[in-house]
């Protein structure tokens, strides 16, 4: 380990070999040292012996660089926490280290970053605690995401499981929707399509048949009782 000012005076002969051979030395060593050189060269090297890190001379001669962490005990370079990734530009395109937690819990980080399995848990089971429940319950009846208990009021094919609808042909019904059959007045405590119109688009999340006969009511006419599923709106 040697530093030296690399500037080689006018001196005798031996005095010359022995600053010569220092600063080769200095050279050879990259300047190593518990301390930095007292004198700097724009991208000079210099091996930090007190803290294991390499380092170089910024071009304007006015800081330290530092490059890796040399693991003594083991032989070995390390890259250094939050080192940045770039392009050939010096535009940074990733990190080589961790982001704080916060950033990774609230998943808005776009930088690209090494992380350990264990982190990647961690920030999962951090946004598993999210209370869905309470963020449901916020919905308002109707709002993308909700279900609803419905009826279709135009149209007269079955509707499947799977299929999609428009809420203009579908309006939030009991259990039963019951249709007075024959134009039978009396019949009409029997409908509850009473409710408006849904919106957005909707998923059936059953089948029912659209229109069925279902017996007689007391004077013979035939009652028929309109199907309802569930719902769940898609958009």
């Amino acid at each position: 380990m040697s530093q030296h000012d690399f500037n080689i005076a006018n001196q005798t002969a031996p005095s010359f070999r022995t600053d010569l051979n220092n600063a080769l030395q200095a050279l050879a060593t990259l300047s190593s040292g518990a301390s930095a050189p007292s004198t700097t060269f724009a991208n000079m090297l210099w091996y930090d012996t007190t803290n294991n890190i390499l380092k170089m001379r910024s071009e304007a001669d006015d800081a330290w660089i530092s490059i890796g962490y040399l693991d003594q005990s083991v032989n070995a370079f390390r890259i250094l926490d939050d080192t940045q990734v770039t392009n050939t530009s010096g535009t940074q395109t990733g990190l080589l280290g961790d982001q704080a937690t916060a950033t990774w819990e609230a998943g808005t980080g776009t930088t690209e970053s090494l992380v350990s399995p264990a982190k990647v848990k961690a920030a999962i089971d951090a946004l598993a605690t999210v209370d869905v429940g309470a963020a449901t319950a916020a919905l308002s009846a109707g709002a993308i995401g909700t279900y609803v208990w419905a009826t279709r009021t135009s149209g007269s094919t079955n509707v499947t499981f799977g299929s999609t609808l428009a809420g203009s042909s579908l309006s939030p019904t009991s259990a039963v929707y019951g249709v007075a059959g024959q134009g039978q007045a009396s019949f009409t405590s029997y409908n509850f399509d009473t409710a408006s119109a849904l919106s957005g688009t909707w998923r059936a999340m059953g089948e029912y048949d659209h229109e069925k006969q279902s017996g007689t009511d007391g004077s013979g006419n035939f009652i028929n009782l309109r199907g309802a599923t569930l719902w769940l709106r898609i958009s």
